[in-house]
């Protein structure tokens, strides 16, 4: 039986990655929490309940380094998840520094911890920010150039280069995965989909960032399909380690949705799975506002070349998070 470090838990991917891994396998999950960050606790309490003999939450802010006694607690684990991170446009905007500083800190700490555990396999999560911009009719593969727009996607770039210094001077076995925009229930309402789900539901105006000419689009993905891409690679993907004149970067794929949509085309779906007139406008918040980017866009060929695709399409995912938002015992996340 194997066990898995997962940092993020009560977050939101971080979450259903506790789930999907406990629903899928016979593996013991120790979960790390601040409670600072967006983590809470109402997300993995019956989880938590139903697995309560392979699940173990520690509390501790990973942007401290870990204790001795922590990591007695913790104990060896098979695999590390590192999903742990500020993860908001916008608050890394308004207050860069602390932003940054915690991302870079997170990853730090958790590879330090790895340098000393040696686990199988470290999955550092990152995201399609980290490449910029994606112009029209062009995804990102593997190892494109970063240039990221924005101080959280710079502090992914961040977390990302840490990674793979680790990967090359300590054999730490270092994985990058990039995904695209997550969506699915417990999501916190700063994020587009759970934002438009909840206005349409008031009868409110969604703002829908773009203009008439160009409006922004996204790859959307059900955070338990990214979940299920990363125990895929755990199962199936050992990580490549270095080696001097024939191996120079780590393993790195890329996580990516069935289609493409814009911000637009999104937000009449989800209405029209509501059922309800969509009330929108149109704002020119990317043209104004330095930092956010129109478009992003990643290559999935690689990982679906390696026997991987989403399980569960978008339609299907996006209907099952707008009946689960609807129950009244689920209103509060809302």
């Amino acid at each position: 039986m194997s066990k898995v470090l997962l940092t993020g838990v009560a977050g939101f991917i971080g979450s259903h990655t506790l789930e999907h891994i406990l629903v899928n396998t016979d593996w013991d999950v120790v979960g790390v929490a601040s409670w600072k960050h967006k983590g809470c606790p109402e997300r993995i309490e019956e989880i938590v309940r139903q697995y309560k003999d392979r699940v173990e939450i520690i509390t501790h802010d990973l942007s401290a380094p870990f204790t001795e006694q922590t990591k007695k607690r913790i104990g060896y684990c098979d695999y590390i998840l590192n999903v742990a991170a500020d993860s908001h446009v916008d608050r890394s905007i308004t207050d860069p520094v602390p932003f940054v500083q915690n991302n870079v800190a997170v990853a730090l700490n958790m590879l330090e911890l790895a340098r000393e555990m040696k686990p199988k396999s470290f999955i550092q999560v990152s995201t399609d920010e980290v490449y910029g911009a994606a112009p029209d009719n062009v995804n990102h593969p593997e190892w494109s150039t970063i240039l990221p727009s924005n101080p959280y996607s710079a502090s992914k770039a961040c977390q990302e280069a840490i990674a793979i210094s680790y990967w090359r001077t300590y054999g730490v076995p270092v994985v990058i995965t990039n995904t695209m925009n997550n969506v699915g229930q417990r999501q916190d309402k700063e994020k587009f989909v759970a934002k438009v789900i909840d206005k349409v539901i008031k009868n409110e105006v969604v703002p829908v960032h773009g203009t008439k000419e160009h409006i922004g689009s996204r790859y959307y993905l059900h955070a338990r399909n990214h979940a299920d891409a990363m125990l895929f690679v755990l199962q199936n993907l050992p990580p490549t380690l270095y080696e001097d004149g024939k191996v120079d970067r780590p393993d790195r794929y890329n996580i990516v949705g069935d289609r493409e949509l814009n911000n637009l085309e999104m937000a009449k779906l989800i209405a029209g799975i509501l059922d309800k007139p969509l009330k929108y406008e149109l704002t020119d918040f990317h043209g104004v506002r330095p930092g956010h980017d129109r478009r992003y866009a990643l290559d999935g060929k690689k990982l679906k070349d390696l026997g991987w695709t989403p399980p569960v399409g978008l339609e299907e995912s996006l209907k099952s998070c707008v009946d689960w938002s609807l129950k009244p015992e689920n209103k509060i996340w809302l």
